[in-house]
């Protein structure tokens, strides 16, 4: 597997496999998420669509980055979405990065949303396109935001089939200004715990694959059978 890493700006076209890596923390949502029951995930371009897609479906459930929005059900956090129930739900998501970084490669035959939380199966499911060039988008601060480089490297190194610890990789992810910004409260609709949540490795057995479905992109959990790796 031939791996790059590249900022969202960085993008020139779509490359054939991408994996769009949020850790702190889109695609640690979008987990529990699927966790909490969430049949599917529609990844909003905009606030403004996120609010349509909820009017045009009052069923579904919006989330959002920031404090509590009218309009939308929840915020951009794990340790708060743990308590909810989205049994055979919809969830529509917008954030700041993430999905953001998921619809500027909607083109690429396969598109990945990761996360430490799904490190493993992630890698497992590259495991299947050996000889494809995978490209990581980095999606935090213009490609540079080391949680998501961190998490991106260690997927990459995984996905050879190599056992890698993952200890260095979560030091970085800790260290990382997200990090410290979660844990001090400068980011707002933040939960005491999730910067931990975000940082456990392989806590769900399925990895999230988006696809075009119509007009829209859609985010779903796919199970992978865990296999032995190699030293």
């Amino acid at each position: 597997m031939d791996a790059r890493f590249l900022g969202i700006t960085e993008l020139v076209e779509a490359p054939p496999v991408a994996v769009v890596v949020d850790v702190m923390r889109a695609f640690t949502v979008a987990a529990w998420a699927f966790a909490q029951g969430a049949d599917k995930i529609v990844l909003a371009e905009s606030l403004d669509e996120a609010l349509a897609l909820k009017t045009r479906h009052p069923d579904w459930a919006a989330l959002k980055d920031g404090p509590p929005a009218p309009g939308f059900d929840m915020v951009n956090s794990p340790g708060l979405l743990r308590a909810v129930d989205l049994g055979g739900r919809t969830v529509v998501q917008k954030t700041t990065a993430g999905t953001v970084g998921a619809l500027a490669v909607k083109e690429a035959s396969l598109v990945l949303c990761a996360s430490f939380v799904v490190a493993e199966a992630t890698a497992q499911f590259l495991r299947t396109r050996t000889g494809d060039n995978v490209t990581f988008v980095v999606t935090g601060e213009d490609g540079q935001a080391d949680e998501d480089l961190a998490c991106a490297q260690y997927i990459a190194r995984r996905a050879t089939g190599t056992a890698t610890d993952a200890t260095e990789f979560l030091r970085r992810a800790a260290g990382s200004r997200a990090a410290a910004e979660l844990a001090e409260g400068v980011r707002q609709g933040v939960h005491a715990d999730d910067v931990a949540l975000c940082l456990e490795v392989d806590r769900f057995p399925f990895a999230m694959v988006a696809t075009l479905e119509g007009s829209l992109m859609v985010l779903r959990p796919y199970p992978v059978p865990s296999q032995p790796t190699t030293t």
